[in-house]
């Protein structure tokens, strides 16, 4: 039986100001054949699993979500040439400043969902993931919003589901309630926190490159937290 498409609320932002005539141009001539094709429902209405073997090449595979303008994304896929990343980003013109560090940067390992996580991870196979990150993300800081952020069951459950045992999950933010929120939901799901001490999260990763919106944090005088979790 077919599986029947979830209904599922959409609260970020799909678009902003208008692209440059070069960002339509790599959205036009580029996206498509980066794209795993059987993300889409119309596409893969059975939601047969992606086959990522096909798609890196037998490589491991990290996965990034919301990577907003791309400059994590591709500096991890530099670095690490014998792996492959799948990022997820709904916000079109994200999508279109990776493309533009992908054309820069003449790496091959990136692979991009222009959409909705859930959906990508209703096809990936399970186990399949060695580390995940989340850097970033939208905060909703009003209360009420909170139920929209990624550290819900919504989210982790299938989250712990494609990782494999012992993958890493990294969690970047600079807003103190939703660490807490995270220290509470994400150990919920399956999680380890690592950190043995306050630098455990007080310094950034040995491969960090730094973000546009870490930059922001630092300059409007927020403090950046970077935690490790470990999938049980």
């Amino acid at each position: 039986m077919t599986p029947v498409r979830p209904h599922r609320n959409f609260y970020g932002r799909r678009k902003g100001k208008h692209l440059r005539p070069s960002q339509e141009a790599y959205l036009e001539e580029d996206l498509a054949a980066l794209s795993p094709g059987a993300v889409d429902w119309d596409a893969n209405p059975d939601r047969a699993p992606l086959d990522l073997p096909a798609l890196f090449g037998g490589r491991e595979v990290w996965l990034e979500i919301g990577f907003g303008g791309g400059e994590h994304m591709v500096h991890q896929a530099v670095q690490n040439p014998g792996i492959g990343i799948i990022g997820a980003e709904p916000y079109i013109n994200g999508v279109a400043m990776l493309l533009g560090k992908i054309r820069t940067a003449g790496t091959d390992n990136i692979r991009i969902h222009p959409g909705d996580a859930r959906d990508l991870f209703d096809v990936l196979p399970e186990a399949s993931i060695a580390k995940a990150f989340l850097l970033y993300p939208d905060p909703w800081p009003k209360a009420r919003h909170h139920r929209r952020r990624f550290v819900t069951p919504e989210h982790l459950e299938p989250l712990h589901r494609v990782l494999r045992p012992g993958a890493e999950f990294r969690v970047a933010t600079d807003i103190p309630d939703y660490v807490r929120q995270t220290l509470i939901e994400v150990p919920r799901a399956g999680f380890e926190w690592l950190a043995e001490g306050p630098e455990d999260w007080r310094q950034p990763w040995a491969d960090w490159p730094g973000t546009r919106y870490e930059a922001k944090a630092l300059r409007e005088g927020r403090m950046p937290h970077y935690l490790t979790f470990r999938r049980r």
